[in-house]
């Protein structure tokens, strides 16, 4: 094959990532109005506010330790500011992200006040934005790069057209070296088996059938028809009358390379040669997307249907669709229109390489439409009832 490389910006760890953000994260939802306001005094930063952290507990607690510290791992990310309400479960994020070797500072707000932590953290914000504006992008090739998957708001011409191209795609990234992770546990029911039979690996295998069964399990003890939820109404408005449809449509976006890593909500994303990664994630866009930027992916495809408007804040999402309605109604959403496979006017292969080209141009610096709109929607997923 050609060689092909793209310009990313080389952290202190050696991952790269192909945006230069400034992270203010709020620990909890106690902390977001100071992390807000840093953001609005100082430009080019970025907060995360979201609704958690006050009395979580055990392995749901853990998980939003393991999502807010990934974030400001993220190789998107130059460095961050950590605020919370008070400084010990600050520190336990801070100092994740410290190991990275970017640049972090905690500030509490018990015994400070509102008024006393933005100005100290927007002092501090304007130092990284200083010091994030004179990292410069430097040629690297594609086994550097973390690339994430998800469909949302799916209807029949995802698994006819946009989730195939996407396939192609996708075996391209991983023939160059890329890894690729893929989720939506719930999503898969259906083609479990499927999903299964490509990992050579026995002992993965198991992983991900214990993962996927305890899943489903769950859902199914609450005793609820999912019919609206699972498929969405979306889904059936597009066509997608069962779950089992809408997964066969949706595994056609993994190619046709083995799945060589299975992961859990807490395991790392492990370093090394590229890889089909499975991750346990929630099959809700942001909730997915949040995590699979928290495992280190930086740049996200996004196959839609029906128009899911879903971004992030930290990792760029590229908006994939086939259906001819909807590239048509919801254009300024849309930053790759495959429509014209579905119209066979054109080949599997030419619209895998528009996909894979359009990927190219987002890693050296094109803003995505979800970015341009301000879409950024960050969602850590929560699993228990709060203490």
């Amino acid at each position: 094959m050609e060689k092909v490389t793209i310009k990313g910006y080389i952290r202190e760890n050696g991952s790269v990532g192909i945006r230069n953000h400034v992270a203010i994260i709020p620990v909890d939802d106690l902390s977001n109005s100071a992390a807000v306001a840093v953001s609005r005094i100082i430009r080019d930063t970025i907060a995360l506010p979201h609704p958690y952290g006050r009395l979580q507990f055990g392995k749901d607690l853990d998980l939003l330790f393991h999502i807010l510290s990934g974030t400001g791992a993220n190789p998107n990310v130059a460095g961050a500011i950590v605020i919370g309400i008070e400084d010990n479960w600050a520190h336990k994020v801070a100092d994740k992200i410290a190991e990275t070797g970017k640049p972090v500072e905690v500030f509490p707000i018990e015994g400070n006040g509102d008024l006393r932590v933005i100005e100290k953290a927007s002092r501090k914000a304007k130092e990284f934005v200083q010091y994030a504006s004179e990292k410069q992008r430097t040629e690297v090739d594609l086994s550097s790069i973390v690339v994430s998957i998800k469909c949302g708001e799916s209807d029949t011409t995802s698994g006819l057209a946009s989730n195939p191209a996407t396939g192609y795609a996708v075996d391209k990234l991983i023939d160059y070296g890329a890894t690729i992770l893929f989720g939506e546990t719930s999503e898969l029911t259906g083609a479990e088996d499927i999903v299964a039979n490509r990992i050579p690996d026995p002992t993965l295998r198991e992983k991900f059938m214990k993962i996927y069964k305890e899943y489903v399990s769950f859902i199914e003890s609450q005793g609820v028809d999912l019919l609206g939820s699972q498929p969405t109404e979306g889904n059936i408005k597009g066509g997608l009358s069962t779950i089992e449809e809408k997964a066969l449509g949706n595994i056609q976006k993994l190619g046709t390379k083995p799945i060589t890593c299975v992961l859990d909500y807490l395991d790392p994303l492990p370093s090394g040669s590229s890889r089909l990664c499975f991750v346990n994630t929630s099959s809700a866009a942001a909730e997915a997307v949040t995590l699979f930027a928290a495992k280190g992916s930086v740049l996200h495809l996004f196959t839609t249907g029906q128009g899911n408007v879903v971004g992030h804040p930290i990792i760029p999402v590229i908006k994939i669709s086939a259906n001819p309605k909807t590239v048509t109604t919801m254009a300024e959403h849309i930053d790759v229109d495959v429509s014209d496979l579905l119209q066979l006017k054109v080949s599997l292969k030419e619209a895998g390489e528009r996909i894979f080209n359009y990927a190219l141009r987002v890693m050296n610096g094109r803003l995505t439409s979800a970015e341009v709109l301000q879409h950024d929607e960050f969602s850590p997923i929560k699993l228990y009832i709060s203490a």
